[in-house]
């Protein structure tokens, strides 16, 4: 990008004087929305916004009368903030290609406009310069029924299917109020090569079906697991995951099922136990291959018994235990 030369004269202002490069520092402190509206006051500063190395877009900060029509104006503008060509309005000279390092997207399940933020997605990351890409997909309604779950979860499958680039390029997910089917999650992360933290809030398996991740090849270093329903989570491999957290299920004890998880560092359990959840000893769960486990934290709502078994080696630096009414009984052999 050619800089205007840095010139006060007497129908300019000092800031407006100052080269691109220097207002755009200025700009990429400001958050997007108000770097658009800043954009907005001059044509002598209306092309820099698109030049941002960021686009951080929410859904909700769009109006419309209808979930379409806001998903209608938001698409536009992630069409218009990722694409690679300058504004037709803007008389300056780029010469050098945009580079988007981070994009984060916050959006509906709208299947009529998933496919063009895929697209405009894709076109960014071609260019090999983004290094952070995070899609957060949220229902339309704060209450949606078990069959729009299973409806959205389609959409947003079929999303990803169409758009295989962009998902490859995906670092964070977030999900929330979505159903799936028995292989879609485990296909899902085998096709993000870079994802490194996903997130599941309020979703579900469909027929309540045992969720198996096994994801030899996978970079996650990070799984949260928030309301989420089904029968039990194995981590048959995941090999980078340092991280997890597990608040809210609605089954059987325990929820969990370490397989492959080397790696592991910080586990936090966390759910108001039902007077019908039976108590668990946590070597149900924790397998050989948990031995880097460092820090545990449980956190019940009512009294329970959990019950810690290692007859392997196991070195636990930190408990954290926030609950009134629980009861521990700790059993450890430490080699």
């Amino acid at each position: 990008m050619e800089s205007r030369p840095f010139k006060v004269g007497q129908d300019k202002d000092r800031i407006s004087a100052l080269p691109d490069e220097l207002i755009l520092e200025i700009l990429e402190r400001l958050s997007l929305r108000e770097a658009v509206r800043v954009g907005a006051v001059s044509t002598r500063w209306r092309h820099l916004p698109h030049q941002l190395s960021r686009v951080d877009l929410n859904v909700h900060d769009f109006q419309g009368t209808a979930p379409l029509e806001t998903m209608d104006v938001f698409t536009g503008a992630v069409c218009r903030l990722l694409s690679v060509s300058p504004p037709a309005e803007c008389k300056c000279d780029c010469k050098t290609k945009r580079a988007v390092k981070t994009v984060c997207l916050r959006f509906y399940p709208s299947a009529p406009h998933l496919v063009s933020i895929g697209h405009a997605v894709e076109d960014t990351v071609s260019h090999g310069q983004t290094e952070s890409l995070e899609f957060r997909v949220i229902p339309p309604s704060s209450d949606p029924t078990a069959i729009r779950h299973a409806e959205l979860g389609q959409q947003f499958m079929s999303f990803s299917r169409a758009c295989p680039i962009a998902f490859r390029w995906l670092t964070g997910l977030s999900l929330t109020s979505l159903e799936f089917g028995d292989s879609d999650l485990p296909s899902l992360m085998g096709a993000c090569d870079k994802l490194k933290h996903l997130s599941l809030s309020s979703c579900r398996l469909v027929g309540h079906s045992v969720l198996k991740i096994d994801v030899p090849n996978s970079v996650i270093t990070k799984l949260d697991f928030i309301r989420f329903r089904c029968p039990r989570i194995e981590l048959v491999s995941v090999p980078k995951l340092t991280q997890l957290h597990c608040n809210s299920w609605n089954s059987s004890n325990p929820p969990l099922r370490f397989g492959h998880v080397p790696e592991l560092r910080k586990v936090t359990l966390s759910s108001h136990a039902a007077v019908w959840q039976a108590p668990f000893a946590l070597s149900q769960c924790f397998s050989m291959n948990t031995r880097n486990l460092s820090t545990l934290c449980l956190i019940f709502g009512s009294q329970m018994v959990v019950l810690f078994l290692y007859p392997h080696k196991f070195t636990l630096h930190l408990l954290m235990f926030f609950s009134a009414n629980l009861i521990c009984v700790f059993v450890f052999f430490l080699l």
